[in-house]
């Protein structure tokens, strides 16, 4: 009597302990609305580069909520070159209900994606919306129509170089001002140190943190590795800089330090358009030819007022420091002896 009274004390234990894990294990459901209507206050864009500062047009959307057991939830507009499924795309977290881009902000977004400058492009955005990101909703997509425009920007590398000047510094430009600035800089021997200003003054200066990165909270000076025409790009996006090998003109021959094996290069204005090269270089008696990307399968030569392409080697014939100028567009050049 006592095993079977035992036996019915340990089923009814296990029914109330079920009963509690039930109990425990109801919970309150999170309710996401799921990304709205998304409307455009127009659709073909005027972008002019004298109103950058103006609104290119305004987004409005809801944004979603969530009810029950309130979670955060987070939403975005994206944008993509028509065509590509946003891939690559620009995401712009939101937390108003509507978003007005001026025209440089939109000019330098298409730009960004891919599109040409001068030519119509059309930019796809929709809104983004979910707690997670397996939960994501997306409104319906808005095409919108623009031609971009030519909206270049530089920053300056003052340096040993130069005499550490801002005002007459070097630049290197980002022809999309998307934040990429690239070009050229002559370094010399022991002048390799220089500096990164956003303007031609010492009010803002980027220095050396360290493992390839810039900081203008860094005191040390930048430093390229080598007394070269270098190929110098700064992403102000990541805060990092690189050097590389300018795939631009040179000049190569007997009568240049480097002889027929290796070309010295030549230096072009950074300002996105400019067709002159130059270089101040020692020559001894001998010959030498224009080549570009360090590759004879665009080279110049011939008659420096009349070069032509795969011509005949540029005479020497006395020895001393020459300024070469390339004019690429009309295919002519000058040497002045110093």
């Amino acid at each position: 009597m006592k095993s079977i009274f035992f036996k019915s004390l340990a089923v009814g234990l296990m029914a109330i302990s079920l009963w509690s894990c039930k109990k425990d294990e109801t919970q309150t459901v999170s309710n996401i609305t799921p990304a709205g209507t998304l409307t455009a206050s127009a659709t073909t864009l005027n972008l002019v580069q004298s109103n950058g500062a103006q609104a290119a047009l305004t987004l409005s959307y809801p944004l979603s909520t969530s009810t029950g057991y309130v979670v955060p939830v987070n939403t975005s507009l994206q944008f993509g070159l028509k065509g590509t499924n946003f891939s690559p795309v620009r995401e712009i977290a939101v937390t108003a209900k509507t978003y007005a881009p001026t025209i440089t902000e939109v000019n330098n977004m298409i730009l960004a994606l891919g599109g040409k400058v001068g030519t119509a492009a059309q930019i796809e955005v929709r809104l983004k919306s979910g707690a997670a990101v397996n939960d994501l909703t997306y409104s319906n997509v808005i095409t919108l129509t623009a031609t971009p425009y030519l909206a270049s920007a530089w920053v300056y590398v003052p340096g040993a170089y130069q005499g550490w000047d801002p005002a007459t510094a070097d630049s290197l430009i980002s022809a999309s001002s998307n934040g990429i600035y690239t070009g050229m800089i002559a370094f010399t021997p022991g002048n390799l140190e220089f500096k990164i200003t956003p303007a031609k003054k010492w009010d803002i200066a980027y220095g050396d943190a360290g493992s390839g990165k810039i900081s203008t909270a860094a005191g040390d000076n930048l430093k390229s590795p080598d007394a070269l025409v270098k190929q110098v790009t700064v992403n102000l996006n990541t805060g990092t800089y690189t050097f590389g090998t300018p795939s631009e003109w040179s000049i190569i021959g007997d009568a240049t330090a480097g002889g027929w094996g290796t070309d010295t290069d030549m230096k072009v204005t950074n300002d996105g358009k400019s067709n002159f090269y130059t270089i101040k270089a020692t020559l001894t008696t001998g010959a030498f030819k224009f080549r570009f990307a360090h590759d004879w399968g665009t080279n110049l030569g011939g008659s420096l007022a009349t070069l032509t392409n795969g011509g005949d080697n540029i005479a020497v014939t006395a020895a001393g420091t020459y300024t070469i100028t390339l004019d690429v567009a009309a295919k002519k050049a000058t040497m002045v002896k110093n």
